[in-house]
């Protein structure tokens, strides 16, 4: 079965198009996110991590690789791939500041995360949480992730809090990666929205910290060369960020495919 065949049940059910509840940072206590790559953060929820920041929520980014096997190495090009992996970590921990954000590498291999044991991937994910007691946890929605490092850690993010206590669980949101009509089509309209307007330029500096990954982006969009789908992407990703909220308890895509 294809992961996206169908759709996942999440705690709150995507009906009819019903709009997306706000994300509040005020509420935060802490905030973690799970991702494999630097500038995963930025592009996926940077604004939602600097509004955290900024309303006092402690903000950590638990980065599963350095993106060592990357295939940009900027414009011009400055990296090889020798030293892509210290000028990413580099990159990375200037974005962090920018955010607000301490950073934590789980010194995975790029690129291969899918091959890791899950559960042992789970439990390194419980240590963070357990040393960072966040309200929320924000990572990938596993089989919508696109890259299978992406989909790879979602699930064993997902994993990790299914493990845990329910009162001690937090909550779990996911970035589902694709074109908007076709992920609203398997997965019904996001659950939640953080309006980034505000912290949008701060976003952008983050993202413009990622150089070596990020200058071709950016050469674009100055130079209007952009077609609809990329147009639409710029817009949403200084505008609004948005969420699917998980039931850990729930099977997601890529357990459905495995059965």
């Amino acid at each position: 079965m294809n992961p996206t065949d169908e759709p996942h049940t999440s705690t709150q059910a995507a009906a009819g198009g019903a709009a997306a509840a706000s994300f509040d940072p005020a509420q935060q206590r802490a905030v973690l996110v799970v991702m494999p790559h630097p500038d995963d953060e930025s592009f996926a929820c940077g604004g939602t991590m600097a509004l955290c920041a900024k309303a006092g929520a402690p903000v950590t980014f638990l980065c599963g690789t350095y993106g060592d096997m990357g295939r940009r190495m900027g414009l011009p090009p400055f990296a090889n791939r020798e030293s892509l992996r210290d000028i990413r970590e580099r990159e990375l921990r200037e974005a962090a500041g920018l955010l607000g954000a301490r950073v934590h590498f789980m010194g995975l291999r790029d690129k291969c995360v899918e091959f890791e044991d899950p559960q042992q991937l789970a439990a390194s994910i419980r240590e963070r949480i357990a040393g960072t007691a966040p309200t929320t946890l924000i990572t990938f929605y596993p089989g919508y992730g696109v890259h299978p490092d992406h989909d790879a850690l979602g699930q064993a993010a997902v994993l990790a809090v299914r493990g845990m206590p329910r009162e001690d669980r937090p909550r779990l949101l996911a970035v589902a990666v694709g074109e908007p009509a076709a992920l609203e089509e398997r997965l019904g309209s996001p659950h939640l929205e953080t309006h980034i307007a505000s912290v949008s330029e701060l976003k952008l500096e983050a993202l413009r910290a990622h150089r070596s990954q990020t200058a071709q982006m950016f050469r674009q969009w100055q130079e209007g060369d952009l077609d609809p789908q990329m147009e639409q992407m710029r817009r949403r990703m200084v505008e609004v960020e948005e969420f699917y909220e998980l039931d850990p308890d729930q099977p997601t895509p890529l357990e459905r495919a495995a059965a």
